[in-house]
């Protein structure tokens, strides 16, 4: 019992947590405060204009490394060579963990073969949990030296190399920047999506990146889906709002598809003439 205790609690002094943040200051104390078991968390800050650093400075166990952003990508990898220990945990800054994860950690006895652990969602509007929601699972706990961030149209993947496990935790995501913010950044991940759907083949393409691609199918389906498949409009007017979030994401990137074809019809003609 001895050595096996002692493995876990090496186990849970083995993990850093990384957080990325740029103007996070309505989101970042609520997970920090669930990172009291962390012996070190690096912050990779974008240079924020909020409250952000002082946020941060805090906690006594968090580094604050300043970066110019570039993408989320070198962000994320750039921000693994800054951890000094063997596994990290990646947050974003609106994830918070539930009290459970330290004990889920210490207890953690991974082999050698295991690389990565997924965590399970559940998506907050404002603090109420909803009870469904479009979120997968993603990577947050992995072995540093085995993977690597790369660029999937919007956002990032971890490239994994090696086995994966689940952690049974289950993380909140409870964004609170307003809405605004929201706008701002989801026309950028619009733009991106729409290049990487524009410059896949269709035999690559996933069935819901296929009918994204139709421009017209998707908000429809992610209306009718979220409310009625999901159960959203059981949680009020926090679903409705979800719902509404997803549906004119799904508009704004048919949007930028759909200005795409035209701008390439339009100058096409113009070779014409």
């Amino acid at each position: 019992m001895g050595a096996q205790t002692r493995t876990h609690q090496n186990m849970l002094k083995q993990v850093t947590p990384l957080i990325l943040t740029y103007n996070e200051a309505p989101n970042l104390r609520r997970t920090l405060e669930r990172l009291a078991w962390a012996k070190e968390i690096v912050i990779v800050d974008s240079f924020s204009t909020d409250e952000t650093p002082a946020i941060a400075r805090e906690f006594p166990q968090v580094r604050v490394v300043p970066r110019k952003f570039d993408t989320h990508t070198q962000q994320w990898n750039f921000g693994i060579g800054q951890t000094g220990t063997p596994w990290v945990m990646s947050l974003d800054a609106d994830y918070v963990l539930p009290a459970t994860v330290a004990g889920e950690l210490e207890a953690l006895s991974p082999g050698e073969k295991l690389t990565a652990y997924f965590g399970k969602f559940r998506y907050c509007i404002w603090g109420r949990p909803l009870r469904g929601t479009l979120y997968p699972p993603r990577a947050v706990l992995f072995r540093k030296d085995r993977c690597q961030y790369v660029q999937d149209g919007h956002t990032q993947q971890l490239q994994i190399n090696g086995q994966t496990g689940r952690l049974d935790s289950v993380i909140d995501h409870d964004d609170r920047k307003p809405l605004a913010h929201w706008f701002w950044a989801q026309d950028r991940y619009a733009t991106l999506e729409a290049a990487k759907l524009a410059g896949t083949s269709a035999d690559q393409l996933t069935l819901p990146d296929k009918l994204r691609r139709k421009m017209i199918v998707a908000p429809f389906l992610v209306f009718f889906y979220t409310l009625l498949v999901k159960g959203l409009i059981l949680d009020g007017w926090p679903g409705w709002f979800y719902v509404f979030q997803r549906t004119l994401a799904e508009i704004m990137l048919s949007l930028r598809l759909l200005e795409n074809k035209l701008a390439a019809t339009s100058g096409k003609k113009g070779t014409t003439n």
